[in-house]
């Protein structure tokens, strides 16, 4: 959240791509651009201890070539010319120059090109940024997609892809763990899953929407020995709904039926799905009146109290209640936390 506050004084709008990826559009934006460009870059490793790179074009898909241009410039010296590390601004560049960009570019490390159609372009002779710019869209719609076409556009500087500066709602929502050690007790796998589902609501209720179905999986790891194991199932809900409760005895149900004893599980998780609007759900008749009564106040307060004095100050009693779990990650490496939490500020001894 720090990086992506300093990283929106670039411009005047933002969006937040992902967990470390963001465009900025720079509308009114006068001056130097590779300058304040650098300037944000400083102010970003200054204040946070992250390095990052910064990518300017004319369009989105310029703009994250050229976040790749400065990457790799610096990391692998000779791949584009050295003044682009860092830094990158294919706006300032001559035609010539751009195009040597592109050619520069293998057609995979295009922002929209996946690794099957990246293969079915190169197999067409199409290997590299330029050699899809140059392609005909009309041509491209046909063989493959709309969505490739537009990246064809937008090589070429035409703007085909806006900037969403309020995020769309997301239309799954998945709380995921690699375990510390491996697991073979199933009252371990339920409170893991109940610590997931319970954390997944919290998420569910904060874009406004309910699930009208749960999917639990649950596996070991790939990496040791055999007896190998990969179950997962979806419980769909009687009604859509954001009640925690009623999401960790989904996610638990759906445990139980998966679950096998005999197996070192490394990872689970816990999936809604089928999201839509909490203001829009079809009516039916109360029948289950204590498991359907409304608990909107109940659940605010719940999230309330743990946004404000941490997680797990309020949760589910089926995630357990010790201290260590056997299905905690290790978390060894963890960054202390000098601002919330006293025993990490570091203490300077004359």
């Amino acid at each position: 959240n720090r990086m992506m506050s300093l990283a929106a004084g670039f411009g005047p709008s933002q969006e937040i791509y992902s967990i470390d990826e963001s465009f900025v559009g720079l509308d009114g934006v006068r001056g130097n651009l590779v300058e304040r460009g650098h300037k944000i870059r400083a102010r970003i490793l200054q204040w946070t201890g992250l390095a990052c790179g910064i990518g300017i074009g004319a369009t989105k898909t310029l703009a994250k070539l050229a976040n790749h241009v400065a990457k790799s410039a610096e990391r692998k010296p000779g791949s584009y010319p050295a003044h682009l590390a860092r830094v990158c601004n294919l706006a300032d560049l001559s035609p010539q120059d751009l195009e040597a960009v592109l050619a520069a570019t293998p057609v995979g490390e295009v922002w929209g090109v996946g690794r099957r159609i990246g293969a079915q372009l190169s197999e067409g002779g199409v290997l590299t940024a330029l050699d899809l710019a140059r392609m005909d869209p009309a041509m491209v719609r046909r063989r493959w997609c709309v969505v490739l076409e537009n990246t064809g556009r937008e090589l070429r500087g035409t703007p085909c892809i806006a900037l969403e500066e309020v995020p769309s709602q997301k239309q799954q929502i998945a709380v995921t763990r690699s375990f510390g050690r491996p697991v073979s007790e199933l009252g371990s796998m339920l409170e893991a899953v109940s610590e997931f589902a319970s954390r997944a609501g919290e998420k569910l209720r904060k874009q406004g929407s309910f699930a009208g179905q749960v999917y639990v999986f649950a596996h070991t790891s790939p990496f040791r020995p055999p007896p190998r194991f990969s179950r997962g199932v979806v419980v769909p809900l009687r009604r859509p709904t954001a009640d925690s409760q009623l999401l960790v005895a989904a996610a638990c149900d759906g445990m139980r039926r998966i679950f096998e004893p005999g197996f070192q599980l490394s990872k689970a998780g816990v999936m809604l799905l089928d999201l839509g609007s909490s203001s829009a759900h079809q009516g039916e008749l109360d029948l289950d009146a204590p498991a359907g009564r409304d608990k909107s106040g109940l659940l605010s307060a719940i999230d309330g109290l743990n946004q404000r004095f941490g997680k797990r100050t309020v949760f589910v009693g089926s995630a357990g209640v010790a201290e260590s779990h056997e299905w905690g990650m290790r978390q060894e490496r963890r960054t202390p936390q000098y601002t919330t939490r006293l025993s990490d500020i570091p203490i300077a001894r004359a």
